[in-house]
């Protein structure tokens, strides 16, 4: 409990304090077969506004190749807190996303969690999600788990979502990144000076999946992406 208190103190500190990633870049010769990736996520994940095979983790896929295998088990209005009006835990995406046995797992979970009804719960929200992540790290194929910040919501916010509490979590996932040492995608920051690719201020349209889909990129790699996919 004290560790805990002295990291989530700790992620009130600025996004740039926690700019290190502790992972290593992947190296898919490394592995016998692709490297699997699991794309854990909301409507953001899914797909909702990029349009029918422009998700990010679908843009993702084509940018890193055939020696990897990326999952899209992104579920609509999703919450990462237990209590929240629609728990991602219950879906079966979930078991779907343990079932894929990954390599990797990457979770952008939280923006439904911004909502009021939600809100009500922020203080749970850091064990729910290390107890999600606890989850993956128990699979047999003993994933690498990267957490992200997730994407910015444009002022004045859309369907009940807006970026004051998203802030909150934000410096949560910090937190919990630096805790548990795992890796981190920033998409909040691969967004927030392109409003324009949040055309509704909550679901990137294809480009902006794209440049999400770079920003994972490089945190699996190392190296610069290639050109997004879509446009």
């Amino acid at each position: 409990m004290k560790s805990r208190i002295l990291s989530l103190a700790a992620g009130l500190l600025s996004m740039s304090a926690l700019s290190a990633d502790p992972m290593e870049p992947i190296d898919p010769a490394k592995y016998k077969a692709p490297v699997k990736v699991a794309c854990v996520g909301d409507s953001i994940t899914q797909g909702s506004g990029a349009g029918p095979g422009k998700s990010y983790p679908a843009q993702l896929q084509e940018m890193l190749g055939d020696q990897w295998k990326v999952g899209n088990f992104g579920v609509s209005g999703r919450t990462l807190l237990k209590k929240g009006d629609f728990p991602y835990w219950k879906e079966k995406k979930y078991q779907e996303a343990m079932q894929f046995l990954p390599d990797v797992v990457i979770i952008m979970l939280g923006t439904n969690d911004t909502k009021p009804q939600n809100f009500e719960h922020e203080k749970e929200f850091s064990d729910d999600y290390a107890e999600l992540v606890n989850s993956f790290q128990g699979l047999a194929s003993e994933p690498k788990i990267y957490v992200c910040r997730p994407c910015p919501v444009p002022e004045p916010g859309n369907f009940k979502i807006n970026d004051k509490n998203l802030q909150v979590y934000i410096k949560k996932v910090n937190a919990l990144a630096e805790e548990m040492n795992l890796g981190v995608i920033d998409m909040h920051k691969a967004l927030v000076d392109k409003p324009k690719l949040l055309p509704d201020r909550v679901h990137p349209n294809a480009e902006g999946a794209g440049e999400m889909a770079k920003a994972a990129y490089k945190a699996l790699t190392g190296k610069e992406a290639p050109k997004a996919v879509a446009k």
